[in-house]
């Protein structure tokens, strides 16, 4: 994992690199010394040309054909949708539940021991809301697999700047921003947090020997970051 100088030197696997959070991750991965190649697991192409950056398009229906693709040291998995791109339960649970578990089964397989997948907060596998239920089972389910290290990250409304147009995700995140400040003690990890943080604080993990199941809070999320 140290290349000639004696540096570290990682290759990483993203599914979900252009997404809100992935796109940042991806970014800052390739700036960072530590990560030597990126292999960008993606449905369509994202036109970004690096050195260290491998696109593979995937249909991740079918994961099985491109198991050889998943290999290096850490994956990271920033996969998501919405109702109302995915209205769908069925679609809705396979790309919120199942395309993450596969991917972790296959990095497990090939020996890739490092796992950073994007839940969300309030993720409870017994919970009456089937978005915060699908991510607990998530968790769950990534948990049996005994990885070397699995990181969990659990934000909150995430803000950034999005390539496509949602003004009730725009009003929602200028509402938060007056009601941050209110949020104090153990409410702060309902706080909104920028999609960059949590991209950072994945980053700032990854790079960390640490063994066991990690589950991070949003609060804990920017004191990482």
């Amino acid at each position: 994992m140290r290349n000639y100088l004696g540096i570290m030197a990682y290759k990483a696997i993203i599914a979900g690199a252009s997404g809100l959070i992935g796109s940042s991750l991806l970014t800052i991965l390739l700036n960072e010394p530590a990560y030597t190649e990126i292999t960008a697991l993606v449905r369509k192409k994202t036109g970004l040309v690096h050195t260290k950056l491998t696109e593979i398009l995937v249909d991740f229906d079918n994961l099985d054909d491109f198991a050889g693709e998943i290999n290096g040291h850490v994956l990271f998995c920033c996969i998501g949708t919405t109702k109302k791109k995915t209205p769908d339960l069925t679609d809705y649970y396979k790309i919120e539940h199942d395309y993450p578990v596969k991917l972790g089964q296959l990095a497990a397989k090939n020996g890739v021991n490092k796992y950073h997948y994007v839940s969300s907060i309030g993720a409870d596998k017994n919970s009456a809301a089937y978005y915060a239920k699908y991510k607990g089972q998530t968790e769950y389910d990534l948990q049996q697999l005994n990885l070397l290290s699995l990181h969990i990250y659990r934000p909150s409304i995430l803000s950034g700047e999005r390539k496509e147009h949602r003004p009730l995700e725009k009003f929602v995140n200028g509402l938060m921003y007056i009601i941050n400040p209110l949020l104090i003690g153990s409410l702060k990890k309902y706080r909104s947090i920028p999609a960059k943080t949590v991209a950072m604080a994945m980053y700032k993990q990854s790079i960390n020997n640490d063994e066991g199941v990690f589950v991070h809070p949003s609060d804990q999320i920017k004191q990482i970051a």
